[in-house]
Parts: C-alpha cells; sequence; structure tokens
C-alpha cells in the first residue's frame, strides 16, 4: 500500500492501479476537474477503478493523435486521481469528476488486456527549507500574481486560493494547475522532482508567458492610443471648422488641400478642368480628414494633376533618320516603313499634324508588337502597350465611375500618365481578341478613341473631364480581321504584314536573331559560327510559321547547347554548325516538306490553301464508286467547302456533254471528296477550282499534272472569283517544287506587290473560268473533252495566259 498525506487526510491506496491515457491535459494534485471518458480500453480502466477503491492513474500521452496509446506512448510521470463522481452519457461516453491526490512514477506495466494496469511509486521529494528556497517561492508567487493580473482568462479567486497555500509542494501544484501553458510544459512542471526543480521550472514557464502578456499589453495601448488621439483629432478638427464658420473664415484650409491647389496651379491642364479639381479642393476643405469620402476626392485630384497635359515629346525630323532606325530594326515590312516616313514627311510640312492610326495584320511572329517599339525609337516618342486580349468589361476602357469603391480611371488614361506625353506611340495589342458580355462591349468603347474626329475630347467615366488624345499615334494589332467589328475596323488604316520567305528569313536570323542570341548567350564569333544551311535546315525541318518566333527560339536552344560546351570547357575550338550537324543539335526533324507526287494521278488535284503560319498545300481526292448519286465529303471540311464542293459537282453535271460524260451519270455512281490530314479542320471557298478539277479527272479518267498548283473561287456557271493570301501561297507552292501556278485573272493586281523572290520559278497563269484552266492541269489534254492548250474556250472567254513577271 501507498500512503499519502493531506492537510485533512491521509490516502491510502494499492501500488498496482487501473491506468487512464489522457489527451491534452495534465492533471495536478489537488485539483478537481472534469474529465470525458470514451475510448473503449479507457471505459474498461475507469469501471475496474470504481469497482474497486475509486483510485486510478492518469498519465498525458506524448501524442494526442494516437488512437490506442501503450505504455512507451505515455509519460511515465502521472497523477493518482479519486473518482468523486460519474455521469453515463446516452452515446456511451462517461463523465467524470476527479480530484488529483498525489504525483507518481510508473514502475512497470502489469496488464494490458482490457486496459492497462501499472505497478506505480511515489514520485519526487521536498527540498530542504532554505532562504533560496524560500525566495524562489516568493519570486514565482509575485510573479503568478502579475500574470493572473495581465491575463484575462484566469480569474482573480485563484490568488485568493494561492494565498491560503503555505506548503510549497501544494503551491506549486495550484500555480502549475492554472497556467494556460501547452501540454508539454505542463508536463515538465509535473515532472520536477524536487521542489526547488518544480519552482525554477515555474519561474521560467512564468517568465516567458510575462513577456508575451506585457507585449500584448503594449500593443493593446497603443491601439488605443492611436484611437483616442484620431478621436480627438476628429473632435478639434469639427471644433475648428465650427469656430471658422462663426468669424466668417473659411478660405484657409489644409496643408494638404494646399498642396494640391499649387499642384493644380503649376500644371498645364485647360480652364475647365482647372475650375474642376479647384472645385473638388474646396471641397476636400470642407471634409473630415479620415472620411471616407475625402480619400475619394484626393485620389480624383491626383489624378487630374498627374496626367501630361501639355507635355510633348518632339519628334525626330530627319527622314533619313527614321529610315535608319526601322532599317535597323527590322527587316522588310516596306509598306510599314513608307507609311511612318510619309507621316513624318507631312509633320515637317504641317506643324500639327492628327496622329495616324494604323493596324498590323499578320501571323503570329512577323514583328507587329516589336515594330510599334521601333516606330516609338524611330519617332523619339515615348511608348506605351496595352494588351486588350480577353477584355470584355467596358469599363477597362472608360474607367469605373467614381461612385464604386476602389473605383479607377480606364487603361486609356493610365497608360498616358505613364507615358508622360500627350504624343507617345501608343499600341493596343489583340485587337481582335476581345470579348463581350453584360459588363459592356469593350471594342464599342474603343470607337471614340479611334475615331480622329472624336478622340480630341475623350471622356473617362472617372475623370468626367475631356482629354485629348489626337496628338497620339495609336498602334493596333491583331491575327486577323474577322474579329474585329466593321465600325472599328472601319476607324483604322490597315496594313497587312505578309509572312517571311525562307531568304528574307535566312537574311533576319543573320543579321538580327543570331547576334541577339549569342549576345543574350555570353558567346562571340570565336566561338560560334553557323552556316546559311544550317539556318535553311532549321527554317525548313525544325519550324512552321509566318513568323520567325520559332526560329528564335530553336536559334537560342543552338547557343545553350554552345554556352554548355564552352562553359565546362569541353570544345576548346570554334563550333561550326552545318546541315548535317543540325539534328545532332536539335533532335529528329519535326518537319517534313510535302513535294511533288512521283506520277500523274486520276482524280488527285493540288491547291493552295492560307493558314494562320503561313501558306500551304492542298490534296483533293475524288473517287467515284457504284450507288446512286450521293456526294460524300470528308477530311474535317468546314461550311463553306462543303458548299464549294457541292457547287463544283454542280458545275460538271451541267458540263457534262461539253466533258464528254453521260448526261444522267450522277444517277448511278456515289461521288466521294477527301482532303487528307482530316485532323485538320479546313474551310474557305478558294478550293473551289482544286475541287472541280479533282471531279473532273476522276469521271473523265483523265489524270491532272503532278506539277501544277492552282486555287480560286468556283461559281455555278464556271466562272474564277479572286482569293485571298495569294502571297503565303505562292511561297507554299515554290516550297513543294510546284511549277505552274494557276490564279483568278482579278488577282493580277495583287501579282505587282509580291516580292520577286515568292514568284521565282513559278509560271503563272491567270484564269477567268474553269473551262481556261483545264488546259494547263490535265496531264492529256484534248482527250475526253479536256479542251486543248491552244485557241479559245468553249464558253467564249479571253484565253488563258501567263503572267509576264518584270
Amino acid at each position: 500500500m501507498i500512503e499519502i498525506r493531506l492537510p485533512d487526510e491521509t490516502v491510502r491506496f494499492s501500488e498496482e492501479l487501473p491506468l487512464l491515457p489522457l489527451r491534452d491535459v495534465v492533471v495536478f494534485p489537488r485539483m478537481i476537474l472534469p474529465l470525458l471518458v470514451g475510448r473503449a480500453r479507457s471505459v474498461s480502466a475507469l469501471t475496474t477503478a470504481i469497482e474497486a477503491d475509486r483510485f486510478l492513474v492518469v498519465a498525458a500521452q506524448k501524442a494526442p493523435e494516437t488512437a490506442d496509446p501503450l505504455l512507451a506512448d505515455l509519460h511515465r510521470v502521472g497523477t493518482v486521481i479519486r473518482v468523486l463522481q460519474l455521469i453515463r452519457l446516452p452515446d456511451g461516453t462517461i463523465k467524470v469528476l476527479v480530484e488529483g491526490i498525489g504525483r507518481v512514477a510508473v514502475v512497470s506495466l502489469r496488464d494490458a488486456k482490457e486496459h492497462l494496469r501499472v505497478r506505480v511509486a511515489p514520485f519526487g521529494r521536498p527540498s530542504r527549507a532554505t532562504s533560496r528556497l524560500t525566495a524562489l517561492v516568493r519570486s514565482v508567487r509575485t510573479q503568478f500574481e502579475e500574470y493572473v493580473d495581465l491575463h484575462k482568462k484566469v480569474p482573480d479567486e485563484v490568488l485568493i486560493s494561492v494565498a491560503n497555500v503555505n506548503d510549497p509542494e501544494a503551491l506549486a501544484d495550484v500555480i502549475g494547475a492554472h497556467l494556460l501553458v501547452p501540454v508539454p510544459a505542463k508536463q515538465r512542471l509535473l515532472e520536477g522532482e524536487t521542489t526547488w526543480a518544480r519552482f525554477s521550472a515555474l519561474s521560467q514557464a512564468l517568465n516567458a508567458e510575462l513577456e508575451i502578456l506585457r507585449i500584448e499589453k503594449r500593443i493593446e495601448g497603443e491601439v488605443r492610443s492611436q484611437v483616442e488621439k484620431n478621436q480627438k483629432e476628429f473632435y478639434l478638427t469639427e471644433q475648428l471648422k465650427a469656430i471658422r464658420k462663426e468669424l466668417g473664415d473659411s478660405s484657409e484650409g489644409s496643408g494638404e488641400a494646399d498642396e494640391l491647389l499649387h499642384a493644380v496651379e503649376r500644371s498645364a491642364m485647360p480652364d475647365e478642368v482647372r475650375q474642376k479639381a479647384v472645385k473638388e479642393i474646396e471641397r476636400l476643405r470642407k471634409m473630415a480628414p479620415l472620411s471616407p469620402e475625402a480619400t475619394v476626392v484626393r485620389n480624383y485630384v491626383d489624378w487630374l494633376v498627374a496626367l501630361p497635359w501639355g507635355i510633348e515629346t518632339e519628334d525626330t525630323k530627319g527622314i533619313a533618320t527614321v529610315e535608319r532606325i526601322l532599317d535597323e530594326d527590322h527587316y522588310g515590312l516596306q509598306k510599314v516603313k513608307e507609311r511612318i516616313v510619309e507621316y513624318v514627311s507631312v509633320m515637317q510640312l504641317v506643324k500639327k499634324i492628327r496622329g495616324p492610326i494604323l493596324c498590323f495584320v499578320g501571323a503570329p511572329g512577323v514583328g507587329k508588337t516589336s515594330l510599334g517599339r521601333s516606330i516609338a525609337r524611330a519617332l523619339g516618342r515615348k511608348f506605351v502597350r496595352v494588351s486588350l486580349g480577353g477584355i470584355r468589361d467596358e469599363a477597362e476602357i472608360r474607367g469605373h465611375r467614381r461612385t464604386y469603391i476602389g473605383s479607377l480611371p480606364g487603361r486609356i488614361v493610365q497608360s498616358m500618365r505613364k507615358a508622360g506625353s500627350v504624343n507617345p506611340v501608343f499600341l493596343l495589342d489583340e485587337v481582335d481578341k476581345m470579348s463581350k458580355d453584360f459588363h459592356g462591349d469593350p471594342a464599342s468603347a474603343l470607337l471614340e478613341v479611334l475615331d480622329p474626329e472624336q478622340n480630341s475630347t475623350f471622356s473617362d467615366h472617372y475623370l468626367e473631364v475631356e482629354f485629348d488624345l489626337s496628338r497620339v499615334m495609336f498602334l493596333t494589332t491583331a491575327n486577323s480581321v474577322h474579329g474585329i467589328p466593321p465600325a472599328l475596323l472601319d476607324r483604322m488604316e490597315m496594313i497587312r504584314l505578309p509572312g517571311y520567305l525562307e531568304p528574307e528569313k535566312l537574311r533576319i536570323a543573320r543579321g538580327f536573331l543570331i547576334p541577339k542570341q549569342m549576345k543574350e548567350h555570353g558567346l562571340t564569333p570565336r566561338n560560334l559560327s553557323l552556316h546559311d544551311g544550317a539556318i535553311l535546315a532549321v527554317i525548313r525541318g525544325y519550324t512552321r510559321e509566318a513568323g520567325v518566333r520559332n526560329l528564335e527560339r530553336e536559334i537560342a536552344r543552338i547557343c545553350r547547347k554552345t554556352a554548355r560546351d564552352v562553359a565546362s570547357r569541353k570544345k576548346r575550338k570554334k563550333v561550326t554548325v552545318s546541315a548535317r550537324s543540325v539534328p545532332g543539335l536539335l533532335g529528329v526533324r519535326r518537319y517534313q516538306t510535302r513535294r511533288l507526287e512521283r506520277r500523274n494521278w486520276v482524280g488527285v488535284a493540288n491547291g493552295l490553301a492560307w493558314t494562320e503560319t503561313g501558306g500551304d498545300n492542298l490534296w483533293v481526292e475524288v473517287a467515284t464508286v457504284p450507288g446512286k448519286g450521293e456526294l460524300t465529303l470528308t477530311g474535317h471540311l468546314g461550311t463553306v467547302m462543303q458548299e464549294s464542293a457541292r457547287a463544283a459537282l454542280t458545275y460538271v453535271r451541267s458540263r457534262a456533254a461539253a466533258l464528254g460524260l453521260d448526261p444522267d451519270f450522277y444517277r448511278t455512281i456515289d461521288v466521294h471528296v477527301h482532303v487528307p490530314e482530316g485532323a485538320m479542320p479546313k474551310d474557305g471557298p478558294s478550293a473551289g477550282i482544286t475541287i472541280a478539277a479533282a471531279l473532273i479527272s476522276s469521271l473523265t479518267g483523265v489524270p491532272l499534272r503532278r506539277d501544277v498548283s492552282m486555287t480560286g473561287e468556283i461559281t455555278l456557271r464556271g466562272n474564277i472569283l479572286p482569293i485571298g493570301g495569294l502571297n503565303e501561297k505562292l511561297v507554299a507552292a515554290q516550297r513543294a517544287g510546284f511549277r505552274t501556278v494557276i490564279l483568278p485573272r482579278e488577282n493580277e493586281k495583287d501579282l505587282a506587290e509580291i516580292p520577286k523572290e515568292a514568284k521565282e520559278g513559278l509560271e503563272i497563269v491567270l484564269v477567268d473560268t474553269i473551262d481556261q484552266t483545264l488546259p494547263y492541269v490535265f496531264a492529256e489534254p484534248g482527250k475526253k473533252g479536256i479542251p486543248a492548250l491552244a485557241g479559245r474556250s468553249s464558253r467564249g472567254a479571253p484565253p488563258a495566259r501567263p503572267y509576264a513577271q518584270h
């Protein structure tokens, strides 16, 4: 039996007791508290104790998340408790009221079947009473009194309990039980073996807690002082306003209002804007400094002052200088450069000229955005760029009204403030990528911005004053005009940037991309040299684009690999890249250029297509099989292309007699039109002539020439209408090795603007009708109703003629 003496009784209990594991709580002697017991083994231990002498041991778990702890999962120092009261709850758990008796150490495990049963021994020994111990006890008492005074969650009645305790061991238990510290810290207080050790641990824990409580009190006092100060300032400000009102003196304002007024007076803003700003400043004087409305007014006046009223940069006057800078930054693009030079020329003759509004339309990577920066540098102007991709809120352009919290001007005014002048080069990027929803249509908001007749009085919803945008040179970019509303398109001067030809890409790579990438990768001509054949191999085998963006990426890959060899000193000699060594640097060739067929085929016609990455070749295959006159179209064809196929079939039926066909041929056969590479969507009317030629070849059995390609829209009368993307299509025909290209006669005017390199090696034939086309595209003209090359067409149209290249 173990015996523990309490102030009013002596308690005896057995050395072997059930053990109750506890989560997140440490029980001290002389402590009465409720416990909620729910685990099966814990309920078993509690039941055993109730049936015996109501004594059991409690010990804290080392890890609270352990569901079924063993002896190794518990602290070895715990407390013997006595069950005072027990209540069984409906959910099977038991609520007990227990009293801590004394500290014990778990000596050994006796049983672990239904619950843990352990052998215990008394723990701790009292220290000898000395002056040092007395001083430490008094210090802890004082610290605890301050702790209770500062901590809001510890009731003041605890101090009465502490004052009535004289025994040091009992005092340590009472103070430890009321300290609000984590479980590990409380366990350390329980495990102090001597009185001195326990009070030393209490002193350290109280010191740490008091430091935190003092900081919290100081922060709380500072916050309270600041609130009282603000209330005092508000009260005095209101009193000062009342005194000034009684004296009739309202002209003298605060320092902040005076500063804003001086800024307004120094600004070159128009008179009506200045009057608006002064009126807002007078409103600000009458407001409380901390009121939300005062903040709105201050921000508004700040925006008015920050705008570049009357600040204008001087444009470059020399035409030769402008041409030189444009040529330094971009190769080719003659139309754009000519337009900028014309603008500078007119500006020299007319001192004040409205800024042009140009729209650059072209495939990705042809240099639209970088061209805007180059124009700004050539003119000596500031450059600002706003990306419109994905914008669907009108307020992004015109701003929010000041009634909304956190409102700001739109992107136009924000960019003008950023530019710091009234005549920057303003680039509106991706103007075709805008959308609209219930917030409004941003494209409609741009109508005022891009209209030379209206943008001199542009009004932002936030500013509510007119701002002159007529001196701004607006540039917009788009990949396609189809996404631009007609009203907006009408306000812009369209300049198309065609895709680059292989010789142009070679010159761009040699003159711009390679020097730029070598500089960025720390290389010099002594480290790396690229042959022209290597650059052409990269262009043909590793890129498929109208621009040069991917070409620059591949050149950067070559530079990175070279830089790695140079940095690791694997190669001390100069690295020379030829066409043969390109696969070793960039891997397997990604793209294969489709060349000419090896023989002439029946029902296979060669066409040309335009894509966003440039021109491409289009093969149309037609097969006829016995059937009931059905037309099958495959190859992921769009609606317009399907209609072109039906129009071509109707034309062939109308010309059956002239082509040597049975007028009722369509009743006994099915026609299948297929365009290979079926995963790629295809659409547009320009394949009409190609489909018609393939149909005639399949029905007559006459093969088509493998070295002839064609493009043009067809009508039911057999007329050939003009097409677009001519430059890109000729480049594709040249790349594939075609010798002859059939084009609509109405595209003759466009051929004059096509570079010579794109027409080199091609015989271009201009036609008006299908009948004029047939002698050039069939391998055996004059057979089975196919007209021969000589003579006029059977429909009386003027004969086709080759285009004379000058």
